[in-house]
């Protein structure tokens, strides 16, 4: 990481000089850079891209891990959470890739939409940001999941009792017990997901194209492509800073709801 922000600071050399950076004078003209024209709009892209991702998995996980966690036998869970990490078995890239073949126009499911009469033509995801969309919630679902499943699980069932008993309904004890006490696992879901999905290189990569460009694409450009190393680093280091100040965000988000509920129960802060 520290030599990442020191490559950060130096500058492209000439094509007569040796070595991939120059550190003979530091500065952070690599960062006003990476801040303007299509450098900027990227960064923008992967924001969108990784926080719709990161809501529409949050959408999905929420209700499979509760079904999973609450209405699910003890006997069954084991093998239930066997098979949500079964496929990262598979390698990432192999189970990318594997998306183009499902997506590709003339692939399965075009052909199954066509024959339901769903679609007229062919399907024309693949190579979209749509199609990066789509294996990015596909890839990272079970990374949601799992954090909140186990917040879920660890809920004592007493208190749900109790809340039912004092004649909360099943809407009001899910929102006013069940997902408060879940609240530590759903946040632990979204940033993992999202600090996942936002520095995904592979997922652009293989079904984006030429229009799925995030970060993780750009600062490979940059670095094996273009050459220009600082830059590259200058970017990466602008996409860690940001996800960090997501990561403090949210967890000053989180104190602050924690001490309202308090707050709202007559409890000191």
């Amino acid at each position: 990481m520290l030599w990442i922000l020191l490559y950060s600071l130096g500058s492209r050399p000439a094509a007569t000089e040796a070595g991939a950076v120059s550190l003979d004078t530091l500065s952070f003209h690599n960062y006003g850079e990476g801040l303007t024209g299509v450098f900027f709009n990227v960064f923008l892209i992967t924001m969108r891209t990784a926080g719709l991702g990161t809501i529409l998995a949050a959408l999905i996980g929420f209700p499979v891990a509760y079904a999973m966690a609450v209405h699910v036998p003890p006997r069954w869970r084991s093998i239930l959470l066997f098979l949500l990490i079964l496929p990262y078995w598979t390698s990432f890239l192999l189970r990318t890739f594997a998306w183009r073949i499902i997506l590709a126009p003339q692939g399965t499911l075009s052909d199954l939409l066509h024959t339901l009469g769903i679609i007229n033509g062919r399907l024309l995801i693949l190579d979209t940001n749509a199609a990066v969309q789509l294996g990015i919630v596909y890839n990272y679902l079970p990374v949601m999941i799992l954090p909140i499943y186990v917040a879920l699980e660890r809920i004592d069932k007493s208190l749900l009792r109790a809340s039912m008993d004092l004649g909360a309904g099943p809407i009001r004890t899910f929102f006013q017990v069940t997902l408060p006490l879940a609240a530590p696992g759903l946040l632990g879901g979204l940033l993992l997901t999202f600090i996942l999905a936002a520095g995904d290189y592979v997922v652009p990569t293989i079904l984006g194209g030429t229009k799925g460009l995030m970060v993780g694409n750009l600062v490979a450009t940059q670095i094996l492509a273009s050459q220009n190393l600082p830059l590259g680093a200058a970017m990466a280091v602008m996409l860690i800073a940001l996800l960090a100040l997501i990561v403090v965000s949210a967890a000053m988000l989180l104190w602050g709801v924690r001490q309202m509920l308090r707050a709202s129960r007559g409890a000191p802060l």
